[in-house]
């Protein structure tokens, strides 16, 4: 039998924070064998990323200690090994990615330099020699017409390129170990499909193993050879993904594998009142040039969108990123000037100012998709719920706004004591939750949901999904629901409308899209989606 390549032994992790000691993970145990791929599984906070992160000894220490373990690495064990010694081990035999590539990437240096950077400090490679390796390693992953992106900086980059930039960087010493931290999370389905595949054939190329890191047990089905289910810091389950899969032991594994978002939306009724409707809309970004700036050209962010929906429907926007969805909705909202006719709740709005939508605003709302960076962290809870009503509803007094306050709370499914504590306190379940309920508390007709799921679990993603569907049966809402996730769509959508570069590429109900899509670029995104299989689209890797 072949030895592991890295062993961890009863490996425990302890946060200090003045005389408090908070046990991260708790005596966790696993193998990986050489070429094999390991799945650390579980929601947020379960320690998975602090487990892959102690491999490297990458904590932030003293604050971090180890009150137990051992990390043995082709027999040598890392964790009483001198600093010296674990930077020869970084990035020439250990190497790790991480979710989101823009965090991680200098934003003040070009590729070839970031790249460069790491073939001088380990393999003292530089000049012409570096250049070459360079180019090579992006060709490796894919990247189209290399030397053009040489001199470009990560903002110039998609996220699936800059992505594929911070995997060749993990591979320009040619690793044994490739540490992947939700390396695709933040991406959309085509881009996490493609780099997926790209990730299967680099192991398969150079044998190399590696630790994936990941709440989505859809892309460990398909990639990974054996799984860890981790929770609360200890693994509650490991062994191979088949039997895992086909037949798991422990409950928290079971609730996992029935976390994905379920049910069907409500059928679609074409009597029910039109809460919104576009004809024609166009939002077109002007590119200037030349000494006197003239408009030389136009972005086409989004070009002659069509759309209807009544209350108590869900209209799905989906696409991938740089697509128009989300300016279609801001347009919509008329938080972006556009062309075209925009008609709310039988009004006209296409031409009013801000001031004129104001006494509208109330029964329009909007939720983010990350409600940490849309919540004021100096707020309490009950403030930021009762923000609209001092602004919408000023005739309440402080004792009615807070039984408004109280019952939105309700309505979300939270307790209404927690209206006192600050956004910091919650988890990113309850935030979104929070954010919900600022949009509820107003009564609205429209809500649009702006990947409102995307930075969760999968558990609380269909937590979520429930909700949302339970709060539109109640009031009769209106979703336009802009995500690039499709499972999530189809468990919420009545009609869905696919983008690409601007322009809507089809549009139907639901039921017709995700069963007969006609469009290849749909069968694309429905295949990147539900079977996770490398997908090219266009001729271009995204």
């Amino acid at each position: 039998m072949t030895a592991p390549l890295l062993s961890v032994r009863d490996l425990s992790v302890a946060f200090h924070q003045g005389d408090t000691e908070t046990l991260a993970v708790d005596r966790v145990s696993f193998d990986i064998a050489p070429g094999e791929v390991v799945a650390l599984v579980g929601e947020s906070g379960s320690g998975k990323s602090v487990t892959a992160s102690s491999i490297l000894k990458l904590l932030p220490y003293p604050a971090a200690s180890h009150p137990s373990g051992e990390i043995l690495f082709e027999g040598r064990d890392l964790m009483t090994a001198p600093e010296r010694e674990l930077r020869s081990v970084r990035g020439n035999d250990i190497t790790m990615i991480f979710q989101e590539p823009m965090t991680s990437l200098n934003p003040l240096h070009n590729i070839e330099k970031q790249i460069g950077e790491i073939l001088a400090l380990h393999q003292a490679i530089a000049g012409q020699t570096a250049h070459e390796r360079t180019l090579e390693l992006l060709r490796q992953v894919g990247i189209r017409d290399p030397e053009k992106r040489l001199s470009a900086y990560p903002h110039e980059l998609s996220g699936g390129q800059r992505q594929r930039v911070m995997i060749a960087m993990a591979l320009a010493n040619r690793p044994k170990l490739l540490i992947a931290d939700e390396p695709t999370t933040a991406l959309d389905v085509t881009v996490q499909a493609q780099i997926l595949d790209l990730l299967r054939q680099l192991k398969a190329d150079h044998g190399m193993s590696m630790l994936f890191i990941t709440h989505d047990l859809g892309i460990v089905r398909k990639f990974a050879d054996k799984v860890c289910v981790m929770t609360k810091g200890r693994i509650v389950e490991s062994g191979p993904v088949e039997d895992i899969f086909t037949n798991p032991q422990h409950d928290y594994t079971k609730k996992l594998l029935a976390s994905e978002p379920r049910g069907e939306p409500p059928p679609l009724d074409e009597t029910k009142p039109v809460v919104m409707q576009g004809d024609d809309i166009r939002v077109w970004f002007p590119i200037k040039s030349g000494f006197l700036r003239k408009v030389v050209d136009h972005v086409k962010a989004v070009d002659g969108v069509d759309m209807v929906l009544r209350a108590g429907q869900t209209l799905g926007v989906v696409g991938e990123s740089g697509s128009g969805k989300t300016t279609l909705g801001l347009a919509l909202a008329r938080l972006i000037s556009s062309k075209g006719r925009i008609s709310f709740i039988g009004q006209d709005i296409d031409g009013y100012s801000f001031a004129e939508m104001r006494p509208l605003r109330d029964r329009l709302q909007i939720v983010f998709q990350d409600p940490f960076g849309s919540l004021s962290p100096r707020m309490s809870v009950g403030e930021i719920i009762a923000e609209g009503l001092k602004v919408h509803e000023r005739a309440l007094s402080a004792a009615e706004r807070d039984a408004r306050v109280c019952w939105a709370l309700d309505e979300v499914g939270l307790d209404t004591a927690t209206r006192w504590r600050y956004p910091h306190e919650f988890s990113g379940g309850q935030r979104q939750r929070i954010a919900i309920a600022r949009a509820m508390v107003l009564k609205p007709r429209f809500v649009m949901l702006d990947e409102p799921t995307s930075a969760l679990d999968m558990t609380v993603q269909a937590q979520v999904v429930d909700l949302l569907r339970d709060l539109q049966k109640k009031h009769d809402l209106a979703y336009l629901f802009i995500s690039h996730d499709l499972r999530v769509v189809k468990a919420l959508a009545n009609e869905v409308i696919v983008m690409r570069s601007g322009k809507v590429v089809e549009q139907g109900p639901a039921t017709e899209i995700f069963h007969e899509p006609k469009a290849d670029y749909t069968r694309a995104l429905m295949a990147a989606a539900f079977n996770l299989e490398a997908v090219e689209i266009g001729g271009v890797s995204q």
